[in-house]
């Protein structure tokens, strides 16, 4: 019989990045084994003041080294520290690994055009030391600079991206909220098909195959000679689907503050902007698709009219994330003011009285903007919202972690609308398939009182059309 000896762990060599996207990543590696380089430690040490995201993070890192090292002496940080995590996680439980410090000089000479002190190519040639100390191991750098990933595919280093936050393979593969029905729907899901009305509202009771592939606050759509479209509200045991007929508001009769749906995504995101049961909303779509003005809309409508909320929040990224507003004159209001510029302007197209005069229009905006206020992200932390209706504007730009502490500000009777568009991320390291929109679309997939639409047609003017088509 012959016996296969099994792999021994990789070793991993971080970079000073992927401590600052996630201080949690020492405890990611499951069985294998991970080196800090000295150069990484004093990166860390250089960026740990302040009160940014990014010092957050690295305090973060420096507390878990410290209890790591507890009572540890030279010779048992020479021999590598067990890598226990400090809390319970179930994704941590197969941590087994060792964390290893440079604790002597370690040095592989580089190319020429490589000399120099800098902290990435010190990182390169810790690296190429001890793949040749270690030939019997597989070393491997992780960062989330590409550019260092490829310097170190040039030397024969094996270079990863740190992949751990990625909640999807690819981009496309993300719940878009919508579900096109076949032509033969209602033939093949017709046996025990039960409808009724409740209040004014339809609604149906449906068996069949693809009652399994939905998700809860899902729209689906039936195109044709007898369209139909409506929401999946819940599963009864038996796994029979409760839908109900959605609102039409592309109908005038059904505008929301003077406005009407241009397509049927839109109609959709103001099914779930207006329904009072839906506590969070996230709206995907390219630049142009309606999403900040029927929110706004929503917003004013359900704020205005209807007293459901006493305030408007809206709040965004300014990016670079975490710079300090303090550079602008003026109050956090003011500050932010150069940011919003897409408040502005659909706040002009929502304020545009018929007839009128410049007074009446002038007395519309500053009724308005008096229950609309603007507020930095810099500021969110320890915060309640008790009965806002918070606007997060650019959510792409958020990290995982930024959208937990600012979604979990919401109180009682706050509704929280995230709006982005994951193909235009400008935060460094974060892409589309680790941003915190993308996240917090998939893990509230199905949430009884959050509900998700990717907005898919533009609907600003055909010279914008024609020129997303064609440049």
């Amino acid at each position: 019989m012959i016996h296969h000896e099994r792999p021994r762990p990789c070793l991993f060599v971080l970079d000073t990045n992927v401590l600052i996207h996630d201080p949690t990543a020492l405890f990611r590696f499951h069985e294998h084994d991970i080196y800090l380089p000295m150069v990484v430690l004093e990166e860390l040490d250089g960026i740990k003041k302040g009160t940014s995201e990014i010092a957050r993070n690295v305090r973060q890192a420096s507390r878990f080294f410290a209890d790591l090292m507890a009572d540890a002496d030279v010779a048992e940080i020479e021999a590598g520290l067990p890598i226990t995590p400090p809390f319970q996680d179930a994704h941590l439980r197969g941590c087994t690994g060792r964390l290893y410090f440079q604790t002597r000089t370690l040095d592989a000479p580089l190319p020429q055009m490589l000399a120099g002190a800098k902290a990435d190519n010190a990182i390169l040639a810790v690296t190429l030391a001890l793949m040749q100390q270690m030939p019997e191991r597989q070393v491997v750098l992780v960062s989330k600079d590409i550019n260092l990933r490829i310097k170190a595919t040039a030397l024969g280093i094996r270079a990863e991206d740190y992949e751990n936050d990625q909640v999807l393979d690819d981009a496309d593969l993300l719940y878009t909220g919508v579900a096109a029905l076949p032509e033969d729907f209602w033939g093949t899901h017709s046996k025990d098909l039960h409808a009724w009305q409740e209040e004014g509202r339809s609604f149906y009771r449906i068996h069949g195959p693809l009652t399994g592939e939905w998700q809860v606050n899902q729209f689906l759509y039936l195109e044709g000679n007898a369209p139909f479209e409506g929401i999946v509200r819940g599963f009864e045991p038996d796994g029979a689907a409760i839908v109900e007929t959605a609102i039409n508001y592309t109908l005038p009769k059904n505008t929301v503050w003077g406005i009407n749906a241009r397509n049927r995504e839109q109609s959709f995101a103001l099914n779930l902007l207006m329904n009072p049961e839906i506590d969070f909303v996230t709206l995907l779509g390219q630049a142009g698709t309606g999403k900040t003005l029927l929110t706004l809309a929503a917003a004013l409508a359900q704020t205005l009219e209807k007293n459901l909320f006493s305030e408007i929040i809206m709040t965004r990224v300014t990016v670079p994330v975490g710079e300090d507003i303090g550079f602008l004159p003026g109050t956090e209001e003011e500050k932010m003011t150069p940011w919003m510029g897409a408040l502005m302007d659909n706040l002009e197209v929502l304020t545009r009285t018929e007839g009128g005069g410049s007074w009446e229009r002038q007395a519309t905006q500053d009724l308005v903007r008096a229950r609309i206020k603007i507020r930095s992200l810099n500021f969110m932390r320890g915060r309640t919202f008790q009965n806002k209706f918070l606007i997060i504007d650019e959510a792409q730009n958020l990290t995982s972690k930024q959208m937990k502490t600012l979604i979990t500000r919401a109180g009682p009777g706050t509704k929280v609308v995230c709006l982005g568009n994951i193909a235009q991320i400008d935060t460094p390291y974060l892409t589309e398939t680790t941003s915190g929109l993308t996240y917090v679309v998939d893990r509230f997939k199905g949430w009884p009182h959050g509900g998700h639409i990717t907005l898919l047609r533009g609907e600003r003017s055909r010279l914008a059309e024609f020129a997303s088509e064609t440049l």
